[in-house]
């Protein structure tokens, strides 16, 4: 049993506050595969690394005095499904694209897998059910096939991710079993570490910091109550001026460009 960070309680708070509607801290990656795949090694290697990871097994719970803690379990099932789209784009019709006697064409296919993949989003993950975590893997063709990750915040973050997959790539061309891997740093030290610091000095240095702030975001909907809708992407192409620009800037300052952007965001909230 372990502990909640600060971030971690703050989504849980969310997620319990509105038990209903779409929870926005589910978090869904998408990889598209080319080449060779085989889902049995492909399972097998998600399954190592829940095995590996005992942040990833974590489910969620409040004592009765009200304390959140994550409980830690040992064997826990991987979430694994496969469905195969690729009976929908044979045989082809008279304009060209790909069909079946039922008018399915590659679009439809598309259109098909992106269904799914907002279904599992809108999913809710049971808090206190591990793992907060599915897997849904559609093949599209012969070497073409989307692995569909969905996940929740409490888990894992987008520096999270990308660690993983490193992980699972090596696990997989290992075989899909273990131990091909240096052992995994403890999520549980890290919240050792957390415990020990000095809260009230931390505190101290936050109402500094936020000192005169006597308003809250300027953007916040006109009525709170309504219903809650899930995170969308809206692309913005930058000029490549812009992004050296950027880049630079960042550079001269010592920060990321994801850093410079979550400061203009920051202005603008």
């Amino acid at each position: 049993m372990w502990p909640l960070s600060p971030l971690q309680e703050g989504l849980l708070f969310h997620a319990d506050f509105d038990d209903r509607g779409p929870d926005v801290y589910a978090v869904q990656f998408l990889l598209d595969v080319t080449g060779p795949l085989d889902p049995d090694r492909l399972r097998a290697s998600w399954k190592t690394l829940l095995d590996r990871h005992a942040a990833l097994r974590a489910s969620f719970h409040r004592r009765k005095s009200g304390e959140a803690v994550q409980l830690i379990t040992r064997n826990v099932p991987l979430p694994w499904r496969e469905v195969d789209l690729t009976d929908l784009t044979e045989p082809k019709d008279t304009t060209g694209q790909n069909a079946t006697s039922q008018g399915m064409t590659e679009q439809d296919m598309t259109d098909r897998a992106e269904k799914l993949a907002a279904q599992e989003r809108a999913q809710r993950l049971d808090l206190t059910v591990p793992p907060l975590l599915r897997l849904l893997l559609l093949r599209l063709g012969t070497e073409r096939h989307r692995l569909v990750v969905t996940s929740h915040h409490l888990l894992m973050d987008g520096w999270s991710m990308p660690v993983l997959l490193n992980e699972l790539s090596q696990v997989y061309e290992a075989g899909g079993g273990p131990p091909v891997l240096r052992r995994a740093a403890s999520y549980g030290e890290y919240l050792a570490w957390l415990g020990r610091q000095d809260k009230e000095a931390a505190r101290t240095a936050w109402r500094a910091e936020l000192a005169g702030a006597d308003e809250p975001t300027l953007v916040a909907p006109a009525d709170p109550s309504g219903a809650l809708v899930l995170p969308e992407e809206t692309p913005l192409r930058l000029s490549e001026d812009d992004t050296r620009a950027l880049t630079e800037t960042g550079r001269a300052h010592g920060l990321t460009v994801n850093t410079l952007v979550q400061g203009a965001w920051a202005l603008v909230l």
